[in-house]
């Protein structure tokens, strides 16, 4: 049979589209490059982003985005407070994000969390004061602290090695297929010279043939109960940043895209810990629950703080005597006499954060439950995105 001219045409450009494809990469490329050096979204404005591979439309989306905001930053007069929250708010997080809407669902978080908690508690025979006083008085019960002793350092760090096991064989489940060198992670802790030299805990990400490690600060142990650490394992860990961020650096993100969509990584680490409780790790164990509560009042009140100080006028102690009332405890790593002031110093910053997770959570909802890890899949295998990206999520996988 004699081929067409549009066949021909068409064999002609599947042959060639290998090479189009690099091409067109290696132009796109070039043009972040140059963005990135002179601030100009100009260089963007030619390419299609309905043509490109997902990774390669995510780092032109987010590029433009972030972009065209600071553009909008650098005409701001001085004394434009509030306008310049709002666009570093964006600018952190996505364009689908005003400090209003931010209020509201923070709001309507904080009233759930409080309301989950205050069931727990009752359950537990405590029914006495505000959800933050049972929490402070939760943290000060010695029946639930480890002994603060190389031996109980070492219980703390086993029981977190133990939880980890218990999800790392649920990850594919939930996840879909992750590099097995994400698997290879444990918990350690700070070695001697470490907390002689003052420093806090931190990760070592795993990578092909490098095991992974989160390495836990519980110098102060009395502050980390049994019931506040389960959480910390599958932020850190799994099905947290152990599997985003070595998948993202496989990925290899523009390094725009790093700068405007900052928020995601938290995001995904505190959804991660939702993810974790959904599959049932806390399953009468209302205490282990609690813990998880706390973390997710962490994050809420202090995106809440962030617009309370910087648009409502709050003072320092203001913000501390109302996030005392919502939470009761600090969140370990962020005592108020430090992480109060850095709020004020870094506007938007984690209400940002805040909303972009609880945005991945509402997108997640709404998958179908059957559809749930391709979701999942689409979230990790391309590294971060902005908010506005995650509808999009079945153009993306």
């Amino acid at each position: 049979m004699k081929a067409t001219r549009r066949a021909v045409l068409a064999g002609l450009g599947a042959l060639a589209s290998p090479a189009l494809a690099r091409r067109s990469g290696d132009d796109l490329r070039a043009a972040l490059d140059a963005a990135e050096r002179d601030g100009d979204p100009k260089h963007l404005a030619r390419f299609d982003a309905r043509a490109l591979p997902p990774g390669q439309r995510l780092d032109l989306l987010s590029a433009r985005a972030g972009l065209a905001i600071d553009v909008k930053l650098a005409r701001l007069a001085p004394g434009q407070s509030s306008e310049q929250f709002a666009l570093l708010l964006q600018q952190r997080s996505g364009t689908n994000v005003t400090p209003d809407r931010a209020r509201r669902r923070l709001t309507r978080e904080l009233d759930r969390l409080t309301a989950r908690a205050d069931r727990l508690f009752r359950c537990l025979g405590r029914t006495q004061g505000s959800v933050g006083e049972r929490y402070r008085a939760l943290f000060s019960d010695p029946q639930w602290h480890y002994s603060d002793s190389e031996a109980g350092r070492d219980h703390a760090v086993a029981d977190m090695n133990r939880a980890l096991a218990a999800t790392r064989g649920r990850v594919s489940a939930l996840l879909g297929p992750v590099p097995p060198f994400c698997l290879d992670v444990a918990t350690r802790k700070l070695s001697a010279a470490e907390l002689a030299a003052g420093r806090s805990g931190y990760r070592e990400l795993p990578t092909q043939g490098k095991s992974g490690a989160y390495v836990v600060d519980i110098k102060d142990i009395a502050r980390r109960p049994k019931w506040s650490l389960i959480s910390a394992v599958h932020h850190e860990m799994l099905p947290g940043h152990m599997t985003q961020m070595p998948m993202e650096v496989l990925a290899a993100p523009h390094p725009l895209r790093l700068r405007y969509a900052p928020s995601y990584a938290e995001a995904w680490g505190i959804y991660a810990e939702q993810l974790a409780a959904a599959d049932g790790v806390y399953n009468n164990d209302p205490l282990g629950e609690l813990g998880h509560i706390h973390w997710l009042l962490f994050r809420v009140t202090r995106g809440l703080a962030d617009l309370g100080i910087h648009l409502d006028g709050w003072s320092i102690d203001q913000t501390r005597t109302q996030i005392i009332a919502w939470q009761g405890e600090p969140g370990y790593f962020a005592p108020f006499e430090v992480d109060l002031p850095r709020i004020a110093k870094e506007p938007a910053t984690r209400t940002a954060e805040a909303v972009a997770w609880l945005d991945l959570a509402d997108t997640a909802a709404g998958v179908p439950a059957g559809e749930r890890v391709r979701f999942h899949q689409a979230m990790l295998c391309f590294g971060r995105m902005r908010t506005e990206a995650y509808a999009d999520w079945r153009r993306i996988i």
